[in-house]
């Protein structure tokens, strides 16, 4: 696990949470992290509070699990985007393909 980042699944509410950065600096550790953490769900359902920072590289880690959600026969849905992910979403029209909660 990075300084940088966590992603922990809480059983209780069945969502993975993730918090800390999610920018081109951490991009390559979170993709490791979550490559076998994913595997263990049919449907991902990914909380988003906690992240703290976010650039264009988030987007495209959101865009990487989609894919691989897709490929794997997963759902995955995406809830409470931090505001600088919204609007980098928006700005790149990846706002309407987004499955946000």
């Amino acid at each position: 696990m990075s300084d940088l980042f966590s992603i922990q699944f809480d059983k209780d509410a069945q969502l993975f949470r993730v918090s800390g950065e999610l920018t081109l600096d951490s991009a390559s550790a979170v993709m490791a992290e979550t490559e076998t953490l994913f595997d263990t769900k049919s449907e991902l359902d990914i909380d988003l509070a906690g992240v703290s920072r976010a650039d264009s590289a988030s987007l495209a880690l959101l865009i990487t699990w989609m894919r691989q959600a897709k490929q794997s026969d997963k759902t995955i849905s995406f809830r409470n985007l931090p505001n600088q992910m919204r609007a980098i979403a928006g700005a790149s029209g990846l706002d309407e393909f987004l499955p946000i909660q």
